[in-house]
């Protein structure tokens, strides 16, 4: 049962190294509907938070994901199985364009041009998509929409001070169990209120 867990990890994150251009945000979606709708391993808001963990360790997004998950599920054979399944096929494929095709044809060509030209659009759908399905499932309304509009405005500005993306992810981490902990005191004066 374990090793046919490992080797449906392999072969569905194989299957989305394979077929998702964009690098990691543009598999999310694709990951998303593999793990929690199609195979129902894990539930939706268990994933986001995986995919936090996942975006606040170094590293290509789509690796982190695929290692967390894996792990979820299976341990550290599991984060192998997945983490070479996401890495495989951008490795093959990378080694068959070296092999087989040199910087001067790719640039020459006006087959290869209009393809990754009509690559390009379909990337930023990709890339898109998971953005506004994580934001709902993160509860963001427009009274909270501030917030990553600010963040994304300040790492985007790329002044110095503000625009380290670690300084966001700890004052977020500060900010959501400082406003938990008051939510909690809240929630228990009133208990003790109408007692």
């Amino acid at each position: 049962m374990d090793n046919r867990i490992s080797l449906k990890l392999f072969s569905s994150f194989f299957k989305i190294g394979a077929f998702t251009f964009g690098g990691g945000w543009a598999m999310i979606s694709l990951i998303e509907r593999e793990i929690v709708t199609k195979r129902q391993w894990i539930e939706r808001t268990e994933f986001l938070d995986l995919l936090a963990v996942a975006q606040s360790l170094p590293g290509i997004l789509a690796v982190n994901v695929a290692v967390v998950v894996g792990d979820k599920l299976r341990g550290m054979r599991g984060s192998i199985a997945a983490a070479a399944g996401t890495i495989l096929p951008s490795f093959l494929i990378i080694l068959a364009i070296a092999i087989f095709l040199t910087p001067e044809t790719i640039t020459s060509s006006p087959t290869l041009s209009a393809i990754f030209k009509g690559i390009r659009p379909v990337v930023v759908a990709l890339i898109v998509a998971p953005v506004i399905s994580s934001a709902k499932a993160s509860g963001i309304t427009w009274r909270t929409l501030w917030i990553p509009v600010l963040v994304a405005v300040a790492i985007w500005s790329k002044l110095p001070v503000i625009s380290n993306p670690i300084l966001f992810i700890v004052s977020g981490a500060v900010a959501g169990w400082l406003v938990t902990r008051h939510s909690r005191r809240t929630l228990q004066r009133r208990k003790e209120a109408g007692q």
